[in-house]
């Protein structure tokens, strides 16, 4: 949904869009696959890459790409969560920083939220700054990439909001950590999901298993 919301706010900026989408063997990797080729039908999006990321699986250390350890379902807990996967964002962004230099593109969106969401060191504004720097440092002179986050300081309620005001279809995006038939509606990602639609006083259009 955030990352979904960033595209569309991207696209009334007037960019065009190089949609970017990482298979790195989490879970749901067949389901957010179906979400970003719906997605980026939506936004006629003609340009797309596919990254195949198989070594999150070697690395392990997360619930999302490691199947020995349980995607948590008791609710939100304080400190950084075991859906966390080993500097993911930073990661990603570099190799979106890859693609934008070749497409010679002027910034890269995120959807990226530190106010509300799991506690993920790697969706901090000043991570994100400085990765920014090292990316503008680390490429061609004539490369100066912009990293935008225009969701950062949003709650989930004001995410949902947004996404509604853009025109977001958010009946295709999906947010589970666990399930791919019908979201889970008890990890974490569901738990803020629900929460914001909740708050927002809007009903969600995806189906649950579990609506808590």
């Amino acid at each position: 949904m955030d990352s979904t919301t960033a595209a569309y706010i991207a696209k009334s900026e007037g960019y065009e869009i190089v949609a970017l989408h990482f298979d790195y063997r989490q879970r749901t990797q067949r389901r957010e696959h179906e979400a970003f080729d719906a997605i980026c039908d939506a936004l006629a999006v003609a340009n797309r890459y596919v990254i195949d990321l198989p070594f999150f699986e070697q690395i392990g250390a997360s619930a999302l790409t490691d199947a020995s350890i349980d995607v948590p379902t008791g609710g939100i807990e304080e400190g950084v969560p075991v859906t966390y996967v080993p500097f993911r964002n930073g990661i990603f962004l570099s190799i979106a920083a890859a693609v934008a230099e070749k497409e010679r593109a002027e910034a890269l969106y995120i959807g990226v939220v530190e106010e509300d969401s799991s506690g993920y060191p790697d969706c901090r504004e000043d991570f994100i700054a400085a990765m920014q720097k090292a990316i503008n440092l680390g490429t061609k002179e004539e490369t100066n990439l912009v990293i935008k986050t225009p969701l950062v300081h949003l709650k989930k309620e004001d995410i949902v909001k947004t996404a509604l005001e853009y025109g977001v279809p958010l009946e295709l995006t999906w947010s589970c950590y666990q399930n791919e038939d019908e979201a889970c509606g008890v990890c974490d990602s569901c738990r803020l999901r629900l929460k914001g639609f909740e708050k927002a006083g809007i009903e969600d259009p995806i189906a649950y298993k579990i609506r808590p």
